[in-house]
């Protein structure tokens, strides 16, 4: 028996490289699903938080934003990929660091990603609220009812399982793919170059540096999709075994060069439309880029688009952090002492996520910014920190030390979590 598992074995390492070599549907699967989770209701307010900074700072963001999202990730996917198989991210804690490690970075991890899943499920329903009373002009039934069909909807997909939450993410990344770039070559003939009236302006270093301080974390939070970064690890490594490493750092590089791409493109048509002057207007007014734009053209077509494409967005990103959240949770129940079945363990993640995102989205809380500020150092710390720490301490990871990619990640945490704790202290 034992040489017929080594001969299996064997035979998978071999076959390994040859599936390497070729790309795949489920490879693309997961590019989309991670770009699904990251380009969400955030990327809708991107182009107002890094065009107010002026031309200079919004040039030098997009030239850190691929090194600075593709690192982040690749580094905490390899300490996933570090620990033994099957094991989850609060689990290669655990194993790396410690049961009181393990424990402490359970409980961090859930309530930095289960806070981002209410929002969404507020923001949910008040899209769809607003599309069904000012684009289709019916009335919306009760936010009560509205919202537990929303949530409950999403969940039925998430009862499908986790590669049906993928499938159906990477599915909803065409339309929003389409709609982003639709809008964005909408607005070329529209463009003025009102920001690059500020080109020749060149900022002092202490005030560059300083608008580059606060605009990092937009950046960085714009293009996260931690939450799924257990889940696409422990895949990868099912598929591909050793050579899992290799494979989920071409899926990541294909997947971030998507993202910085095409939003970035997005971002510039839409800084290029708007003046310094409107871009503050739209974050005073709280809107997202698409309703102020549809305010300011007038335009049937964007407007009856913009709540559309919110949907879109709103929902895969809820499905990607449910993913998270899920983990922590189950995580936390394990280490509680008790110990479900698997599907009863499931039944009572999903019944409570329910109940609590129904509630909330229910009540609608105004509460964004303040989750954005506390749960913001948390993923910084598990995104960018963490990773870079255990490179340096677990002997798992000692063959990733001495890459300059390194130092850079720590430095990019380091500043997003002190600009998050200014933000929070002023």
């Amino acid at each position: 028996m034992n040489d017929q598992a080594n001969s299996l074995e064997k035979r998978f390492d071999a076959a390994a490289p040859a599936e390497l070599s070729s790309w795949n549907r489920q490879d693309t699967t997961w590019m989309l699903g991670l770009f699904g989770t990251a380009i969400g209701a955030g990327t809708l307010f991107l182009p107002i938080n890094a065009g107010l900074g002026g031309f200079w700072p919004l040039v030098i963001l997009a030239l850190l934003a691929f090194p600075m999202t593709f690192y982040a990730h690749r580094g905490l996917t390899r300490f996933v990929l570090s620990g033994r198989e099957g094991a989850d991210i609060t689990e290669v804690v655990e194993q790396h660091f410690g049961i009181k490690a393990g424990a402490l970075i359970t409980l961090l991890y859930f309530f930095a990603i289960f806070p981002i899943l209410l929002i969404y499920s507020v923001g949910l329903t008040n899209t769809v609220a607003s599309f069904l009373e000012h684009q289709l002009h019916i009335t919306p039934p009760p936010r009560a009812l509205l919202s537990f069909v929303l949530i409950l909807g999403l969940l039925a997909v998430v009862r499908c399982g986790e590669q049906a939450i993928v499938k159906a993410m990477s599915l909803m990344v065409y339309p929003f793919i389409v709609a982003l770039l639709f809008l964005a070559v909408y607005l070329i003939p529209h463009w003025n170059g009102g920001i690059l009236a500020t080109a020749s302006q060149v900022p002092a270093p202490s005030a560059l540096l300083h608008t580059l301080w606060l605009a990092i974390t937009v950046m960085v939070f714009s293009f996260n999709h931690s939450p799924i970064i257990s889940a696409f690890a422990m895949d990868q490594k099912r598929r591909y075994g050793v050579h899992a490493d290799e494979r989920s750092s071409q899926i990541l590089a294909r997947a971030h060069a998507l993202m910085v791409i095409l939003v970035l493109f997005f971002v510039f048509s839409c800084v290029l439309t708007l003046s310094p002057e409107q871009l503050a207007e739209a974050k005073e007014q709280n809107l997202s880029i698409l309703s102020y734009l549809a305010n300011h053209f007038s335009n049937p077509t964007i407007a009856f688009a913009a709540p559309l494409i919110a949907f879109v967005a709103i929902s895969k990103s809820f499905l990607g952090h449910y993913i998270g959240a899920s983990e922590g949770l189950k995580g936390l129940i394990v280490k509680s002492g008790k110990r479900p079945g698997a599907k009863a363990l499931d039944r009572i993640v999903a019944a409570f996520m329910l109940v609590i995102c129904w509630i909330v989205a229910t009540l609608d809380p105004s509460i964004l910014g303040m989750i954005e500020t506390v749960g913001g150092p948390v993923i910084a710390a598990i995104l960018f920190l963490m990773p870079m720490y255990a490179i340096r301490k677990v002997p798992a990871m000692a063959r990733y030390r001495g890459q300059a990619s390194n130092v850079f990640v720590t430095a990019v945490g380091l500043v997003a979590i002190s600009a998050l704790v200014y933000k929070l202290a002023v």
